[in-house]
């Protein structure tokens, strides 16, 4: 339950974004929000249009917090492949796994087109993000010019994605790390002669 310092709306958004965490869209219901958030059942559907209105609301707030982590990382400056490097290498919850990547999981989320464009843009807004970077060092010279950025900035997000399902697999990080070594491994081999 939460302080008197966050408005119901505020209460069930966060606590939507910590079941979804745990239990996935369709494994949270909406007395288990309720309870958790505190609030009365009239507060959910005052402020939202039932459980899959409030579940956009928080796939949307987790996508702007990932996006923001991103951009810290990526508009950091200094050399295009070091940026690159720090992203793929900054600490994670790797056994909780992605939380915009998990709930392609959640066949209730894919089918929703609602709920799916948050996870469609953030997943496109990495690899496009990403390919301008790699763009940047190919004109800068720190880069090779033979490859295409788009494709290799498509294997990068999908090492990340495929790390945290390998983690969870195993349960244990070690696969997440060991992909994330090749994938830098693979990045320093684009290094350009500048």
């Amino acid at each position: 339950m939460y302080s008197g310092d966050m408005d119901a709306r505020e209460q069930l958004i966060e606590t939507m974004r910590e079941l979804m965490g745990e239990r996935g869209y369709v494994g949270t219901s909406p007395r288990a929000i309720l309870s958790r958030a505190g609030v009365g059942q009239g507060s959910m559907y005052h402020h939202f249009d039932g459980k899959a209105g409030l579940a956009a609301e928080a796939l949307r707030r987790n996508a702007d917090a990932m996006r923001g982590d991103g951009e810290a990382v990526f508009d950091a400056g200094g050399p295009v492949l070091d940026r690159i490097r720090v992203y793929l290498r900054r600490p994670r919850e790797v056994l909780q796994g992605c939380r915009i990547g998990r709930m392609t999981e959640d066949p209730d989320v894919i089918g929703d087109a609602v709920l799916r464009k948050p996870i469609e843009e953030t997943l496109a807004w990495y690899e496009r993000r990403i390919a301008e970077l790699l763009a940047e060092g190919q004109e800068s010279g720190e880069l090779a010019a033979g490859f295409v950025p788009g494709q290799v900035a498509a294997a990068i997000v999908a090492v990340v994605q495929g790390g945290y399902v390998l983690a969870k697999a195993a349960q244990s990080v070690e696969p997440f790390d060991n992909a994330i070594e090749g994938a830098v491994t693979l990045l320093t081999g684009l290094r350009g002669e500048r």
